[in-house]
């Protein structure tokens, strides 16, 4: 059995799995509330207790020397590997969570629930080993292109909590996930009113990264500039916003045309995202395609399709052309990072099979 994992700044998710070769649906699966825990310890520990057997009806009455085993727990799995995505840099199998107060260490958690073999990766590295799982049903083309049957590098960018990006290049053999962190570069403007958001983003932080505007929190942030600039906001769009998710209430709004100020908020957001993209495709050459995951596109998928994405990321001057050649698709499985973690477990507990062979 391994145990994989995909820790996120807002939500935890753990699995068990008996994968040897091929992927397998989990045994068991749990999502917790990251911020609820202290550490990844404390989440791991909730997830492994034994759950209790059912409760049974006995067809007849017990004997009393026959005591009951209804209740009885069930025995803790022998977990042969875990791997872990976490959102931070992962140095040395060790890594200080970016949007919590954690610190993941591999090998105090291989020491403490005794497992063989535990390894972190940045959460976009097991996104794009996830991605070599996917079915092509479990993605939405943006852009077909026309790649080269010679391969070479995929990329991998990922909105959610925060800003996730990732490379993939052939090796000859296979394509292997490198891990960045992208995410964190600077924020560079390509229009007015991006100079004019960069400017109100620099009101707020020293640095404005990337992540500060492609994010939960960055839909939010370019909402409260076009609030605070253009005066725009209608009175039921503050309060829905008082009492709900910012990114969830403006995502709502804007594809239902409700209020121009949310229209607005997206268009800027998936112009910003496109334009990102496409940055991640030329410095890797990515000409094997670019992948968007993370939790926001799904449910941004309409206003991604709608040309506003391809037009920011083919919008690169004598580059055009080059770009408009990649496939463009979005991951629509949820659970992505969670099969990468689970498929470089299984491989830990294959190459350890091999060695001892």
């Amino acid at each position: 059995m391994i145990l994989a994992g995909d820790i996120g700044g807002t939500k935890t998710n753990l699995a068990l799995l008996d994968w040897k070769t091929e992927r397998v649906e989990p045994v068991r699966e749990q999502t917790f509330a990251s911020p609820d825990f202290g550490s990844l310890e404390e989440i791991m520990t909730e997830f492994l207790k034994p759950p209790a057997k059912p409760s049974l009806e006995p067809a007849e009455e017990e004997s009393a020397s026959e005591p009951s085993s209804a209740s009885a727990p069930e025995e803790s799995p022998t977990i042969e590997a875990a791997c872990f995505g976490v959102a931070g840099p992962v140095l040395q199998n060790r890594s200080r969570t970016t949007n919590l107060p954690w610190v993941v260490d591999g090998a105090e958690l291989a020491k403490r629930f005794e497992i063989p073999h535990v390894r972190l990766l940045n959460d976009l590295e097991a996104t794009a080993y996830g991605l070599l799982t996917l079915r092509p049903d479990e993605m939405s083309v943006l852009n077909a292109g026309s790649p080269s049957p010679a391969k070479g590098a995929m990329a991998l960018i990922a909105a959610g909590t925060g800003l996730g990006e990732a490379i993939l290049f052939w090796d000859g053999a296979r394509y292997r996930p490198m891990p960045s962190e992208g995410g964190h570069t600077d924020f560079a403007p390509n229009s007015d009113i991006e100079i004019e958001l960069l400017r109100y983003l620099r009101l707020s932080y020293l640095h404005v990264s990337y992540e500060r505007a492609l994010s939960g929190a960055g839909l939010h942030a370019i909402y409260e500039f076009l609030r605070d600039t253009k005066r725009n906001e209608p009175t039921w769009v503050a309060e829905r916003l008082k009492v709900g998710d910012p990114a969830a209430v403006i995502t709502e709004i804007g594809l239902s045309g409700q209020a121009e100020i949310c229209k607005q908020a997206l268009d800027l957001f998936v112009s910003i995202y496109g334009a990102e993209a496409a940055n991640l495709a030329l410095k890797a050459l990515a000409l094997d395609g670019v992948y968007v995951g993370g939790g926001i596109a799904p449910k941004l998928l309409p206003k991604l399709k709608d040309g506003t994405f391809m037009r920011a990321f083919t919008g690169k001057g004598r580059y055009k052309q080059l770009l408009s050649s990649i496939p463009v698709r979005v991951i629509m499985n949820q659970k992505t990072a969670l099969l990468g973690a689970a498929s470089v477990a299984a491989e830990l507990v294959r190459e350890e099979q091999h060695e001892s062979g």
